[in-house]
């Protein structure tokens, strides 16, 4: 058993016997049928406190011919299937993590040097009756390795990417370690399976790839490592009933990210919330918001707009195929989408090509970066949105018109001030602290226009359900019409009680506001 070569389980061990313990053993089912395959390069990438150092951990108690892991497998899903012990503890197993070789030297160009000294130093260890070949290089003994032995290897390289995340302005370092890489795995009869995982894919320089050899899965397109690419709805339910905490709440601080149309959860909230009892920003406060923060004040054509219409809760279309997996190539506002998508802070729906913020405690983060820098404006709406509440509420008329009035005009530098869009995202920045008692409903504005929000009111908070429609250019009481006529308040078929129909009229010529408040009970 060695550190780098066949490594033993403890660290999988650890994970068994931890007190919250998720079973994602049948990704190893999928890596068995990639075995010895054209697709047994695979790099998975996801971002941080996602699991990925759990399932590279997993992998090598699995592969690794230096130790037994039968005991720790027995009582999990992958020991039911047909290839398990066929492979159990059957490999040549290589585990590196690249961020040690970064973290113990700075000098990221000699990161080969440092790799294939302490593989050779492990394999000479490992094989002492092999004789090795002259001039030996680490490609050269590893295939000496497979002919003498007939047993391939397994590649786990986890935080693949760290020399692009520590040094992302060395490219010279980059293109050396990619090409370190692509000698010691591309093509190679003596690799049975290389399992990359980081939080970028793999580097592009334009439209191609020094290591195009791999099957790429990310957090935009997963399928059908999906499932193991953070905790489901259904196991976060389950953990939930487990340490009685409510799942609701569970949904609205750590749910929203979306995979191959699938509900994903942050792995290390979730556990350290079922831990501690308590629901609370745990992924952001693992990184400083200036990690964010950089990113967001990039001056990009149109990216302010989109990180406000996402903050008022909006969904944005991004193109994400442009984008060329490091912190620096950016060329355009849907570059930097794309790095906060896979950094965790955005989600993004596949189908619909649109990113968004994805729940309360990376939505926090986003607040906590637009507190200084040029973003009063929006900051003053999101302080204003208690009162205007408030005033909703209450019932008052005039305040609430009196409110948005002032958050529309502040921002309109923003998003084109007489356009529909506009009066949507004014809604919905005005009403932000609503969130805090409310799950709010939004349909996106059409044609002449309105934009419509339902607030339904949280489990076990006393309020009342709101319905506001926004007209343009024609009338607050047009718009409690519109709210009637068209049977709006049906929608809450969930809800009985009191409800509040707010209608809100923008006047494009004299850019005045008018509201108009109506309560009815629905039983």
């Amino acid at each position: 058993m060695g550190i780098y070569l066949n490594p033993g389980n403890d660290l999988f061990s650890e994970a068994i016997n931890s007190d919250i313990y998720v079973d994602k053993s049948m990704l190893i089912d999928l890596t068995n049928k990639s075995l010895r395959t054209t697709g047994k390069h695979i790099c998975i990438s996801r971002p941080r406190r996602f699991g990925k150092s759990m399932a590279a951990n997993m992998l090598a108690a699995y592969y690794s011919k230096g130790c037994n892991s039968a005991d720790l497998f027995k009582n999990l899903a992958v020991s039911e299937t047909d290839d398990f012990e066929k492979h159990l503890n059957k490999y040549n197993v290589i585990r590196l993590d690249i961020r040690g070789y970064i973290s113990s030297n700075e000098d990221p160009m000699k990161i080969r040097e440092n790799v294939t000294e302490d593989l050779l130093y492990e394999i000479s260890e490992e094989y002492p009756d092999v004789k090795m070949p002259p001039r030996i290089t680490l490609e050269k003994a590893l295939a000496t390795v497979y002919i003498k032995t007939g047993i391939p290897f397994v590649f786990i390289i986890d935080e693949w990417d760290s020399v692009f995340r520590v040094f992302p302005k060395n490219t010279e370092a980059q293109t050396v370690y990619l090409d370190f890489l692509r000698d010691l795995l591309k093509e190679k009869e003596y690799v049975a399976l290389d399992y990359a995982t980081g939080i970028f894919p793999v580097k592009k320089y334009g439209e191609h790839s020094a290591l195009n050899m791999y099957h790429e899965f990310s957090i935009n397109d997963a399928a059908p490592y999906s499932e193991f690419m953070g905790f489901t709805e259904d196991e976060t339910e389950a953990l939930c009933r487990k340490y009685s905490l409510s799942f609701d709440e569970m949904k609205e601080w750590y749910n929203g990210y979306q995979i191959d149309g699938n509900p994903m959860y942050n792995p290390q909230s979730v556990v350290l919330a079922c831990s501690r009892k308590k629901f609370s920003n745990y992924w952001t406060k693992t990184e400083t918001f200036e990690a964010l923060k950089v990113f967001i004040q990039l001056d990009m054509d149109g990216l302010r707009d989109s990180v406000i219409r996402m903050i008022s809760g909006e969904r944005i279309p991004v193109d994400t195929g442009t984008f060329q997996n490091d912190m620096t190539t950016f060329s355009s506002a849907d570059d930097v989408i794309t790095l906060l998508i896979h950094l965790g802070y955005l989600t993004y729906d596949n189908s619909t090509n649109e990113a968004w913020i994805p729940n309360k405690e990376v939505g926090q983060e986003f607040i906590n970066c637009i507190k200084d820098g040029g973003w009063e404006e929006v900051m003053n709406a999101i302080r204003r949105s208690d009162d205007l509440l408030t005033a909703t509420l209450n019932c008052d008329e005039k305040k609430v018109a009196e409110i948005i009035e002032e958050v529309h005009r502040q921002n309109s530098s923003i998003i084109a001030y007489n356009n529909e869009l506009s009066l949507s995202v004014t809604l919905a920045l005005a009403y932000y602290s609503a969130r805090k008692q409310y799950e709010i409903i939004r349909e996106f504005p059409s044609g002449e226009g309105f934009a419509d929000l339902a607030f339904i009111p949280r489990k076990g908070v006393n309020v009342p359900a709101i319905v506001a429609e926004l007209k343009y250019n024609k009338s607050a009481e047009g718009a409690i019409s519109q709210i009637k006529d068209r049977n709006y308040t049906d929608k809450l078929t969930a809800f009985s009680g009191e409800i509040l129909l707010v209608g809100i009229n923008y006047d494009k010529e004299s850019k005045n506001h008018e509201c108009q408040i109506e309560k009815i009970v629905k039983y």
